[in-house]
């Protein structure tokens, strides 16, 4: 798809604040730092659209973008160690959980994880939730491009297995640096919004 138009319209805590229209949503959920910004940013051509940080927890709402007055990506706040209190913790879980599962137009969760590492304990937590939740789930393994190509598919077999992936669960190799798999997410999503 060629994105000629995105903006983040809202950052959102409660659902009276998310937009009203019923275009479908994408979440994209991910531990803290794994590079949804940078997902973002490079799915729509924008160099910092969606603002990225070295620090983790830089994400605390939920943030709307409308892309091409079509469908919405939703950045959740990172999982995992940002370095915040636990209080606040638990308040970005219960407004992830609200989202989640109450939000009629959520269409798939985009699920980023680090090709380079093993998933997570928090990676396995969401993924066991979002099956759970019978929500629909797309992991995407980014950072391809620090991996050389012959690795690949090690490291899928990884995920999969970490995560404990079911063989029609959908798995895509990613790169914010060079676009690696970039026309197969938006194939993906253009099937997912009908």
């Amino acid at each position: 798809m060629k994105v000629t138009q995105a903006e983040i319209v809202i950052s959102a805590v409660k659902p009276e604040q998310y937009p009203s229209e019923l275009l479908p949503e994408f979440a994209l959920a991910g531990r803290s730092n794994v590079g949804k910004s940078s997902f973002i940013n490079k799915m729509i051509n924008r160099k910092n659209l969606a603002r990225t940080s070295s620090k983790p927890g830089k994400t605390q709402t939920l943030n709307f973008y409308l892309i091409n007055e079509m469908l919405h990506f939703v950045d959740v706040p990172g999982y995992g160690f940002a370095k915040v209190p636990k209080s606040e913790r638990d308040a970005w879980g219960r407004m992830m959980e609200t989202y989640l599962t109450s939000r009629e137009q959520l269409r798939a969760v985009l699920q980023i994880v680090d090709l380079r590492h093993p998933p997570s304990k928090d990676d396995v937590t969401m993924y066991e939730y979002l099956k759970h939740y019978e929500l629909p789930v797309v992991v995407i393994a980014t950072k391809a491009d620090k991996i050389p190509k012959g690795k690949w598919q090690k490291h899928l077999k990884v995920i999969k297995e970490t995560l404990g992936m079911d063989k029609e669960d959908e798995l895509i190799l990613f790169s914010s640096e060079t676009g690696q798999g970039k026309d197969e997410v938006w194939g993906m999503l253009q099937k997912r919004m009908k």
